[in-house]
């Protein structure tokens, strides 16, 4: 059984940059295609990014396509997820999930492995 690990949420301002990192507990995540999602209070999860096992394909969300990037290290076992122009709105708990299935597909199935989550805050 694999366990995902977020960091790297805090309190920033709007218009700065924030880069979330994943790694994985009991399993290399390299064996994995990963994908971020994030919650805020009252609203649905939505999915953001995925990336496949190999890094060579990745899936965005029209909304954060152009301010948010998905990549990932292989030999150091980590997914980020860089942010920039950070708004208010994007204040939210930031998940990171992973399966065995295509990037494409994180934006309409449950994945199989999900972690905690780390916030991030935006204020004005």
């Amino acid at each position: 059984q694999v366990r995902l690990v977020e960091s790297g949420g805090g309190e920033v301002q709007a218009g700065s940059s924030l880069r979330l990192s994943c790694v994985a507990v009991g399993r290399p995540l390299s064996d994995y295609a990963v994908a971020w999602y994030r919650q805020a209070p009252g609203k649905e999860r939505e999915f953001l990014a995925a990336i496949s096992w190999s890094g060579a394909a990745d899936h965005y969300a029209e909304s954060v396509k152009n301010r948010f990037t998905i990549s990932r290290n292989n030999s150091v076992g980590a997914v980020y997820l860089e942010m920039t122009r950070l708004k208010p709105e994007d204040t939210a708990l930031y998940l990171c999930a992973a399966d065995y299935n295509p990037p494409v597909s994180f934006e309409v199935r449950v994945p199989d492995h999900w972690g905690q989550g780390t916030q991030v805050t935006v204020s004005l």
